[in-house]
């Protein structure tokens, strides 16, 4: 799995923009219950954010528009051939990441997926 972070989160209005960080840390341990390999990647400034045994976390390489959507299509480009998940609802990424042969889940059904992990 290769997860937009803030995609993820962003697709709940549930306050999230008044802590982003503790929804990034929510996200996180969400993941680590896939009990599958997952990689995140946030917006932002980068802080400590331990995923554990199964969830990498990485920040975006630099700031501004499409930073992180830019970072996961480059991870996306490197894994090609590989059997790789990108979890995202933003079209222009979803459509990058298709060219790498990539997988793409909603993050509306991916969020549905994380509930039922509960």
């Amino acid at each position: 799995w290769l997860v937009d972070g803030m995609n993820v989160i962003g697709s709940r209005p549930t306050g999230w923009w008044r802590d982003r960080p503790r929804a990034m840390r929510e996200l996180v341990e969400e993941l680590g219950r896939l009990g599958e390999p997952v990689t995140v990647v946030f917006d932002g400034r980068p802080f400590e954010l331990d995923g554990g045994e199964n969830v990498e976390v990485l920040f975006a390489s630099r700031r501004g528009r499409n930073a992180a959507d830019d970072d996961i299509a480059l991870i996306a480009a490197a894994e090609a051939g590989e059997e790789l998940r990108v979890v995202t609802s933003d079209a222009a990424l979803a459509e990058r990441v298709r060219r790498s042969s990539a997988e793409v889940v909603g993050a509306g059904a991916f969020r549905k997926r994380l509930d039922g992990l509960r």
